[in-house]
């Protein structure tokens, strides 16, 4: 007999603060897909750059573009032996429309990252759904690239950076923008970068999906955070004017996927949790890159629940950092000096 599981082994921490973001962004999305933007930053705790090294990490803003608020926050750790570090763009979930790079949850676990793989870690404030829709965040994401390209004497930045180690991750939204970033530098002449080079893409938890109802999407009902009708929401404040969730941007796995097949694409180590209504949008996400004959590794979490990471109380959350620092290792080791 097969033993069922019916609900994810949680702490009260989290689960207090998984219901209170539930119940905050419910209250913020309204039914004309537009955001409540006074209510979700009222919740939003901010956690502002400290050039001194807090919890060993230094932290900067950077700014891209002001006329769209487009913006980096680089987290180095503090130390003189740090010299050559691999370099992780970094793009924060939130269903495209919520949470911002200085929001404390990816503060904190962006200060994670930087200390304990170490690496330089920058994270991006691209634009927000509904007032940008697709395609602006992984334009945004792009021309952060295209900035580190062009730009040798960032403060805070260098020489602690090797840029020839570059790796695009996120979670959630983040991580379906970090994928389209890396098909898109993919496509690139590789004459555009001649610094940056992108050798890995860390998909934790990506956020997919499509016109189909999945079996995780039917069987997972009530779990903290990820639910089908706010997904929905997500896609239809996020997607084109008359769009359906089988749009690439969505289903990239899908009938109108991109063929990568011969493009550069970069090696990618995706994520997965047992009681993520996500899950199979995610197995399907790495079936399809080794299909098209990419490198690509799966690493699944029994238990645990979407953006379970943030969540440094939970034992899969260093896991996740440990499984991230030994790919990175394991692709930075193929660059040759």
């Amino acid at each position: 007999m097969s033993e069922i599981v019916s609900s994810p082994s949680l702490s009260w921490k989290t689960k207090i603060y998984c219901t209170v973001m539930s119940a905050v962004t419910d209250a913020a999305r309204r039914s004309n897909f537009t955001v409540n933007r006074r209510l979700i930053n009222f919740f939003d705790i901010r956690s502002p750059p400290n050039g001194k090294p807090v919890n060993g990490v230094k932290t900067a803003d950077v700014t891209v573009d002001p006329a769209r608020n487009l913006w980096f926050r680089v987290f180095t750790p503090d130390g003189k032996s740090f010299n050559g570090l691999p370099v992780i763009v970094f793009f924060h979930g939130g269903g495209f429309s919520f949470l911002s790079a200085d929001s404390k949850a990816y503060d904190d676990v962006c200060r994670r990252f930087a200390l304990e793989i170490p690496a330089v870690i920058v994270s991006v404030n691209y634009r927000l759904a509904p007032e940008n829709p697709f395609p602006a965040q992984y334009e945004d994401g792009v021309d952060v690239i295209r900035y580190l390209e062009n730009s040798l004497d960032i403060d805070g930045f260098a020489p602690t950076a090797d840029l020839s180690r570059c790796f695009l991750a996120g979670d959630s939204a983040g991580g379906n923008i970090a994928h389209h970033v890396a098909r898109r530098i993919s496509d690139t002449p590789q004459s555009e970068f001649r610094t940056v080079r992108v050798i890995g893409l860390v998909a934790i938890q990506p956020f997919f999906g499509g016109e189909e109802r999945t079996p995780a999407e039917l069987r997972l009902v009530g779990m903290p955070l990820v639910s089908v009708e706010r997904s929905d929401w997500a896609w239809k404040a996020f997607l084109p004017d008359g769009s359906d969730r089988d749009h690439e941007a969505a289903n990239v796995s899908g009938p109108r996927s991109a063929d990568i097949s011969r493009s550069d694409f970069p090696a990618t180590l995706v994520f997965v949790a047992e009681f993520d209504p996500l899950q199979d949008w995610q197995k399907r996400y790495f079936e399809w890159l080794k299909k098209s004959g990419k490198e690509a590794y799966l690493v699944e979490y029994p238990g645990t629940i979407h953006a379970f990471y943030v969540f440094p109380e939970l034992p899969e959350s260093l896991m996740l950092i440990t499984e991230t620092k030994d790919f990175i290792m394991k692709q930075s080791s193929k660059v040759k000096g």
